[in-house]
């Protein structure tokens, strides 16, 4: 098993948003990078984040991110 660049991608996305507030979300741009656009459905589609184009982490959006961010910050610890 391992991570493909799709779910890099949305997990890159994940680790975005803001971290000290639920009421902090992200708005991705028509103009931004095609991976950021299509991270960004897929996230919504799975029931990630609020809106296709960022919004907010939903309940499940927030129990990922402290996961990414523990694996994360477990891999870059030096």
């Amino acid at each position: 098993m391992q991570f493909t660049k799709d779910l890099a991608e949305e997990l890159n996305l994940i680790l975005k948003f803001p971290d000290k507030s639920l009421m902090q979300g992200i708005k991705i741009h028509g103009d931004a990078e095609p991976e950021i656009i299509a991270a960004a459905q897929r996230l919504f589609d799975k029931g990630v984040i609020s809106q296709a184009d960022g919004g907010y982490l939903t309940d499940l959006g927030h129990d990922l991110a402290g996961h990414a961010q523990v694996i994360f910050s477990a891999l870059t610890h030096t």
